[in-house]
């Protein structure tokens, strides 16, 4: 079993609303590529995949996809999905199981929802058309996607996620991730949490909290480095590895993403988001921002508004 990880390691982005953490995702991009960058989160993920080619990678681990299928993340895995093939999208739900718990001390609290929140067994990893029950959680699935309620777009990029406050809306969705849960355990696909901590994969989460928390400030890569006792040279080349990028990509890349937010959200000057974003020099971010994004701050900001 993974260890604990300490708050500033969770994922920040909150999923679903604090009463109910539950929220779907569609996620779609034009061109290959990285689709959902590393992260990680104290939730249960379940994606589905209609078709097309993908690469999902939990835990430094690489799973192809090149069909209809079903993926589990258990709560505190590191993964990413990068896109194979260009006009494809995976949808996601993601719930605290916190949110199936009973009052009373029935059989499936304790047997199945406890432990399941204590992190003693884990869903399977994947479930594939053949199997006896891919078509019932396929379908309890599906009922979660519609139950809130949300038209996905076939050209839109859903990274906001949807969520709902309505009763019955929620009295639904927990109805379906009980049918999911009673699926996997009347076919026996919960396994008991093996204790096998990687250093690997709690390294490359201890270095991307950093950047995180720290990318408005000055970032080298002996201070990275140093973070999981590595010399520079051999901690690049784990990280490109790891990732798929080199240490000062991945910062960059951050700082954008950080940019477009705010870009988005406030109506701060472009020298102010510059600075805010960890860039000292307007000429270094405009470049990085056009390298990124193939426009200007303020062209960009005039397509959002």
């Amino acid at each position: 079993m993974q260890q604990p990880q300490p708050n500033t390691l969770k994922e920040i982005r909150p999923h679903g609303t604090k009463s109910f953490p539950c929220a779907i995702y569609r996620t779609r991009s034009a061109g290959k590529g990285t689709l959902v960058k590393y992260h990680w989160h104290d939730e249960v993920e379940i994606l589905y995949f209609s078709g097309g080619d993908f690469r999902l990678e939990i835990n430094m681990e690489q799973f192809p996809v090149h069909s209809e299928c079903l993926y589990f993340i258990n709560p505190g895995e590191l993964h990413s999905i990068i896109m194979e093939t260009a006009g494809c999208y995976e949808d996601a739900v993601v719930f605290s199981p916190g949110i199936l718990s009973f009052d009373s001390c029935d059989t499936a609290q304790m047997q199945l929802i406890q432990p399941i929140k204590k992190g003693q067994i884990i869903f399977p990893r994947c479930i594939f058309p053949e199997h006896p029950a891919f078509p019932a959680i396929r379908d309890a699935f599906t009922d979660i996607m519609h139950s809130f309620g949300q038209v996905f777009p076939e050209e839109s990029l859903q990274d906001d996620g949807a969520v709902t406050d309505d009763l019955t809306n929620q009295l639904l969705i927990k109805s379906s991730l009980l049918r999911i849960l009673a699926a996997l355990s009347g076919h026996k696909l919960f396994t008991p949490t093996e204790k096998n901590y990687d250093k690997r994969v709690e390294d490359i989460k201890t270095v991307l909290t950093y950047i995180r928390e720290n990318y408005k400030e000055k970032i080298y890569i002996s201070d990275l480095a140093a973070l999981i006792n590595l010399n520079e040279q051999y901690f690049c080349r784990f990280f490109r590895k790891a990732i798929g990028h080199s240490p000062m990509e991945y910062v960059s890349e951050y700082r954008i993403k950080q940019s477009l937010r705010l870009l988005e959200e406030t109506d701060l000057p472009v020298m102010e988001v510059c600075l805010e974003c960890g860039y000292n020099n307007l000429g270094n971010f405009l470049r990085e921002f056009r390298k990124h994004t193939n426009t200007t701050p303020l062209q960009y900001r005039k397509e959002k508004s």
